[in-house]
Order: structure tokens, then sequence, then C-alpha cells
């Protein structure tokens, strides 16, 4: 059964990229999101067991949508891609519960360790 997977990010060519970066062998089913709003609409409609997430989005920032999750018990394991790594983003992204944070630009060896250490793959 393929895991529903939604990235989320403003930017397609970011989406592309970490589509891009998915491990050929993981069986998942991707739907994609270009803001928060969009990215919470996935989660309610099952199609988020895995949410790839920006940082910086239009209508709800990443942020946003890690306190709207924490705050509704999700069980959605967010793993964060961003290019902002200024140590308080990193802080407060952890203490929102998201799994892991990436950095942009991605690359596929580290998204792949990542769900390896969450157990995804």
């Amino acid at each position: 059964m393929p895991v529903p997977v939604t990235i989320a990010d403003d930017s397609a060519f970011s989406r592309k990229t970490v589509r891009r970066a998915l491990p050929p062998d993981w069986d998942v089913t991707v739907h994609e999101a270009s803001n928060g709003k969009e990215a919470i609409d996935a989660v309610k409609a099952g199609l988020a067991d895995v949410l790839f997430l920006d940082l910086t989005m239009p209508e709800m920032d990443g942020f946003q949508v890690l306190q709207y999750l924490n705050e509704h018990h999700n069980k959605t394991v967010v793993i964060v891609i961003s290019a902002d790594i200024q140590p308080e983003a990193v802080e407060l992204v952890n203490s929102l519960g998201a799994y892991r944070f990436l950095k942009k630009p991605l690359a596929a060896d580290e998204l792949r360790q990542a769900l390896l250490e969450v157990g995804l793959i």
C-alpha cells in the first residue's frame, strides 16, 4: 500500500526537487501543496501521512502548519525542508514536533538518511 506523501512548498521548482529526491524504491503516492492552507487540507483529506514542509509560504507558513498539527495531535510525520537554517528556526521547528529539519538545496542522500532514521524506509 503506497504511503500518502504531500510536498508543501510555494515554489514549484522546490516541490519538483523534493519529488526527484524521493527514494525510487519507496512506495508512495505524492500530492503537492503550494501553501500552508493546502498542506493542512491535504492532512485532513488523508493525503499526508508524511509531509515535507517548507517554512516560508503564503496563507499559512510552515510554523503555523506545525502549530496546527501539534495542537490537533496529528500523527503526520513532518520533515521540514527549508533555506531558513537559523538556530532559532530549527529550535522552534523541533519544539513544534517536526521529525527532521533538512536544508535547501535538498540532497537525495540526506533525504534518504532522514527517512531511514525515522523508520519510513
